[in-house]
């Protein structure tokens, strides 16, 4: 494994690190496959009743998508993309382990999405979340879905179509963030609730995760077939390329002024 990932064992939970500080914990292919084979091992690791995954850095969590990679996609690369995140997110939603989201700063776009993927959400007061993927020419579907499963379709329309960032105040009104620390705090919390939740009975918290995953299947593997067919299209008209390669170069400006 490459250092896009750490590891730590922290009582009885298992911290599992983003760790691309230099870029806000942006995924790229590697990261994904690193997080994958971290998540395998405390699936796998008995001493692990409980993982933990945040960002290294106080700046984010994740910044999603790194849009180094997807600048140059073709319909075909978008295509195994979406596989990609299938992949991730199957085995996110196969754990049989409680997830707890230690929210350092930043989620975006498909990290936003993977936070809501984890059964609670601890963060400080200066967390944001949202979904701005429109904002780089990016057709969303698993967001969207993941949203309306959780808030409705009214504010998943606002946030998916308005790419609008929310602050950490509004996502624990409408239930998104279950509670608010001060930053330094934020790891502690989360252990704290790891052990507790370490200290169930496994197999009923099994059993309530796999629950949990079954009412939600058949709309995840829809949006999972919307994607292909999105990602597709979208690519084959080249809009996410220019909107991408547009954004890069603002921001590349924006720092070097």
């Amino acid at each position: 494994m490459t250092n896009f990932i750490l590891t730590e064992q922290r009582g009885s939970c298992r911290v599992i690190t983003l760790n691309r500080p230099e870029v806000l914990n942006a995924w790229h292919s590697p990261m994904r496959l690193d997080l994958m084979a971290a998540l395998e091992s405390a699936e796998e690791d008995a001493a692990a009743g409980a993982i933990i995954m945040t960002g290294a850095g106080e700046r984010a969590f994740g910044a999603g998508q790194d849009l180094n990679e997807t600048k140059t996609f073709d319909p075909d690369r978008a295509e195994l993309w979406i596989g990609e995140w299938e992949r991730l997110y199957d085995r996110i939603r196969s754990l049989s382990k409680p997830l707890i989201m230690a929210l350092n700063g930043l989620a975006a776009g498909s990290a936003f999405q993977v936070t809501l993927l984890g059964d609670f959400r601890i963060g400080h007061d200066g967390v944001k979340m949202g979904q701005p993927e429109i904002n780089s020419g990016i057709a969303s579907t698993t967001g969207p879905w993941i949203m309306m499963e959780m808030i409705g379709l009214a504010r998943t329309t606002d946030l998916t179509l308005s790419g609008r960032m929310m602050d950490a105040a509004e996502c624990v009104a409408i239930g998104l963030i279950n509670r608010i620390v001060p930053r330094e705090e934020v790891l502690e919390a989360s252990l704290a609730l790891g052990e507790q939740l370490a200290a169930k009975p496994r197999l009923a918290m099994k059993l309530n995760k796999q629950r949990f995953r079954e009412v939600t299947e058949a709309r995840f593997r829809d949006a999972l077939a919307a994607g292909v067919r999105n990602q597709r299209i979208a690519y084959g008209d080249g809009e996410p390329n220019r909107m991408m390669e547009q954004f890069l170069a603002a921001k590349s400006k924006a720092k070097s002024g």
